[in-house]
């Protein structure tokens, strides 16, 4: 356990670096390339770290795990393509029925789709690890939102004292 407060130092000091790179994040798709990958390697920190995987079980559990989450992201994905296909200006009644059934179809594959990854990550880690490993999910996006209010609070901070600072300089200008 000594090595526990390294790892989640370096874990913030990198989320630090992801989120700065950040201006705008407004989706997945937005975000750099490089900060992508320096998220992964975060949340791939956190989740090995919180679950206390062997390096046996971390070869076996992040293959499986990788894949599991590629599907749930282009399920979301598609669900989001066709959720902005829709004309806000002007409703379709049919086309937001479809979009609902729609979501309620890929509601049920994730479930399924959970299902049977659950059933195979389970044949690498116990039943505790599974556990573990859905408050570590919970915790790193929580850990993420955390830091994108942070670095938005300080950037309106910025603005604020910029827009103070000019105010006062055209006041010292006119007096």
């Amino acid at each position: 356990m000594k090595w526990y407060p390294k790892i989640l130092t370096g874990l913030l000091l990198l989320l630090s670096f992801v989120v700065n790179a950040q201006d705008e994040e407004v989706n997945p798709q937005q975000i750099d390339p490089k900060a992508r990958e320096k998220m992964e390697a975060a949340r791939i920190a956190l989740i090995t770290e919180r679950l206390g995987l062997t390096p046996d079980q971390a070869e076996k559990f992040w293959p499986i795990y990788r894949e599991f989450t590629q599907k749930r992201l282009e399920m979301r994905n598609e669900f989001r393509q066709r959720q902005m296909s829709l004309d806000p200006a002007h409703p379709d009644q049919k086309k937001q029925e479809e979009l609902i059934n729609f979501g309620l179809q890929l509601k049920q594959k994730e479930l399924d789709m959970e299902k049977d990854y659950s059933g195979r990550i389970m044949q690498v880690i116990t039943a505790q690890q599974l556990l573990s490993l859905r408050k570590a999910e919970q915790d790193f996006r929580q850990m993420i939102l955390n830091r994108l209010q942070e670095r938005r609070a300080l950037q309106q901070r910025k603005e604020n004292f910029r827009d103070q600072n000019q105010r006062l300089r055209q006041n010292r200008k006119v007096n």
